[in-house]
């Protein structure tokens, strides 16, 4: 067991060593985090900001300081979803073995299948994890520049719902490098994933602003529901602020957290909290079912 641990040890490393020793697949995970700073920093900031403003009753002014607040952790909670998901399907070295052959060099040595096939999803979710706390810390100190509301519980449960979600990420990416044995169809799909990835989970757009039909799909993706996780606990403490501090109206208030995926309706329905995580925890229960069905399959076809 212990030498089985050893190998489990070294493949990880060797695995996260891989990843980011080649800088392009580093640039293109990052991909949709650049566009969303792009799209932030050109005009979505302003557009938030007017937003929140026009959406104010008549003698009731919010402070800079808390707008900038909410469009930043606006702008993060976007850049974190959307990480834990495209740098998971970008780090995905299972896939670049099997392109470039290694599997088959790794195949020979006395390491059993299974240790490679935890060493590959392991890795995946510690540079996807690693990746996105680095964001995670980033927001922390921009919104300590323009506007601190986060607490303690806001902090600590944000880390959880990005444990979560890059749970939910390298699993998926994992299930979806099993079909994948050419490098066009990889670039593609990283491509692809990285740059709709964005899109249907909210974190370009917000759901609110999409059409009924359409709206009422994303509803279904456990993707949309990790979005609205980062909002809420970004969200909180500047809204709590706004009604407390700055007299906003519950009803304004409650307004402006569903006009941005504060609050996640389906079919009229408010979603509660726990409900998110957990559809985002069992749709990660069902990747990983399907990950050791898949891995089973094909380690029968090959026997």
């Amino acid at each position: 067991m212990n030498g089985e641990v050893r190998k489990l040890f070294s493949l990880v490393s060797r695995n996260i060593k891989l990843y980011f020793k080649d800088k392009m697949t580093f640039f293109v995970s990052l991909i949709t985090p650049l566009i969303l700073i792009v799209l932030f920093l050109t005009f979505l900031k302003n557009v938030y900001a007017d937003t929140i403003t026009n959406l104010m009753p008549e003698g009731v002014e919010t402070s800079k300081k808390a707008v900038e607040a909410f469009c930043g952790g606006w702008l993060f909670s976007s850049i974190i979803s959307v990480s834990c998901v495209t740098v998971a399907f970008c780090s995905n070295i299972m896939v670049l073995d099997k392109l470039n052959r290694s599997i088959q060099d790794l195949n020979l040595t006395p390491v059993k299948r299974s240790t490679l096939l935890i060493s590959y999803f392991i890795s995946n979710f510690l540079t996807t994890f690693l990746i996105s706390i680095i964001v995670f810390i980033i927001s922390l100190i921009y919104l300590a520049c323009v506007g601190f509301y986060l607490t303690f519980l806001d902090v600590i449960m944000l880390m959880v719902s990005t444990v979560c979600m890059c749970l939910f990420g390298s699993l998926f990416a994992s299930v979806i490098g099993m079909f994948i044995s050419s490098q066009g169809v990889h670039s593609a799909v990283s491509t692809l994933i990285s740059s709709m990835y964005g899109f249907i989970s909210g974190a370009y757009m917000p759901i609110s602003q999409f059409g009924e039909g359409i709206k009422n799909f994303l509803s279904f993706l456990p993707s949309t529901y990790g979005t609205v996780l980062f909002r809420q606990y970004y969200m909180n403490g500047v809204i709590r602020h706004l009604q407390t501090e700055e007299s906003v109206p519950t009803e304004i208030a409650e307004q402006i957290r569903l006009s941005f995926d504060g609050k996640l309706v389906l079919f009229d329905t408010a979603i509660p909290t726990w409900v998110l995580f957990l559809v985002v925890i069992g749709g990660s229960i069902i990747l990983l079912v399907v990950y050791i069905v898949l891995s089973n399959l094909k380690q029968s076809k090959k026997v």
